[in-house]
């Protein structure tokens, strides 16, 4: 059978602005977000784009810039509310998080400053709705509700940057982090560890009790997601190029006890990356797909299960011309990725 002809993909380009990162709507198929800096965020300006798909006058779909909202600094990260289809958050090279409605065409609606160093990703739970997390390189998460002044709880995760924090999509109590140190790590906030009782504050003393750490890499991990159809089946990626799938259900047991739980049973690697590996995301719509994204400057798509020629490299996008750092997954649309960059660039495009 013969393969059918790839179009091309669709293009947003904001000049004077690279991109971070960029999320769906969990609302709408054809609205997208983009968190980007000036400067390629080392210093200056940040900027929160929102672009529409749609159809162009009399021919095929166009991808246009709906608006932007400009920011004192760089921003890094940025996630739809679970709960309220005109709202969400994004996190600064600042320290600061920051709570946007689409609605409004100027400020945000609500700010939060507590972390201290640059606020590398945000997440919103899909399971309670009604709380999201933040990841920084002060070494903490913290999780928020929108309708408090001040974080609810803080994680000191890691002794150094976590540069990725996500809920599980299965659990609502579990949350995995990634950091310079090479570590996977899974909390569980229902752990004895994390039980507050009428004097405690982890505002001022932030909770640090990992229930399994997993030596993921011998260098940074820059990225890490939850697969979608197996709970603790985590893929991790990072700066040795490395692509690796995680079955964190193997725990070994420690002989200290006073030290925390280390596990975790790689799967299977997927090499092929020349640069270091920024993003990997899981498919929503098959348990075995999983896209990435690369300083080599290429998207690319990869399963678990091998075609029968042995290779696990479905398919690659190279139309970038600078770092890609950043793809998602249509949440309603099956086969079809986003990918942002460096060169200013969003492309929208089916595997």
């Amino acid at each position: 059978m013969n393969r059918p002809p790839v179009s091309p993909p669709l293009v947003l380009q904001t000049p004077g602005f690279a991109h971070y990162s960029l999320s769906w709507s969990p609302f709408h198929n054809s609205r997208l977000a983009v968190a980007s800096a000036a400067n390629y965020g080392l210093v200056g300006n940040g900027r929160l784009h929102l672009a529409l798909i749609g159809p162009a006058p009399g021919v095929a779909p166009g991808f246009s810039l709906d608006k932007f909202y400009d920011t004192q600094d760089g921003l890094y990260d940025v996630a739809w509310s679970e709960i309220h289809e005109n709202q969400l958050v994004t996190g600064s090279g600042d320290g600061s998080i920051k709570l946007w409605d689409v609605m409004l065409n100027d400020l945000p609606i609500r700010a939060w400053q507590e972390h201290t160093r640059e606020v590398f990703s945000v997440d919103w739970s899909n399971i309670s709705k009604d709380i999201f997390l933040s990841s920084s390189w002060d070494g903490t998460v913290k999780i928020w509700s929108p309708e408090r002044p001040r974080s609810v709880s803080t994680l000191q995760a890691h002794m150094s940057c976590v540069y990725q924090a996500l809920f599980s999509p299965h659990q609502p109590d579990i949350i995995a982090s990634c950091s310079t140190d090479g570590t996977l790590k899974i909390f569980d906030l229902r752990s004895p560890a994390y039980t507050q009782g009428p004097n405690a504050n982890a505002f001022t003393n932030p909770l640090s009790a990992a229930a399994l750490t997993v030596p993921a890499s011998g260098t940074e991990l820059l990225s890490i997601d939850w697969n979608k159809y197996r709970p603790f089946v985590l893929a991790s990626a990072g700066v040795d190029k490395m692509i690796r799938v995680w079955d964190c259900r193997m725990v070994k047991s420690n002989p200290d006890p006073n030290q925390q739980a280390v596990g975790g049973v790689c799967e299977t690697q997927f090499v092929g990356h020349e640069y270091a590996v920024r993003k990997v995301q899981w498919s929503p719509h098959h348990p075995d797909l999983l896209a990435s994204a690369s300083y080599d400057m290429t998207c690319r798509v990869w399963s678990t299960t091998p075609s029968p020629n042995g290779t696990n490299l479905v398919y690659i996008h190279d139309s970038h011309t600078e770092f890609v750092v950043g793809c998602a997954w249509s949440l309603y649309e099956e086969g079809v990725l986003a990918s942002c960059s460096w060169d200013c660039r969003v492309n929208v495009f089916h595997i």
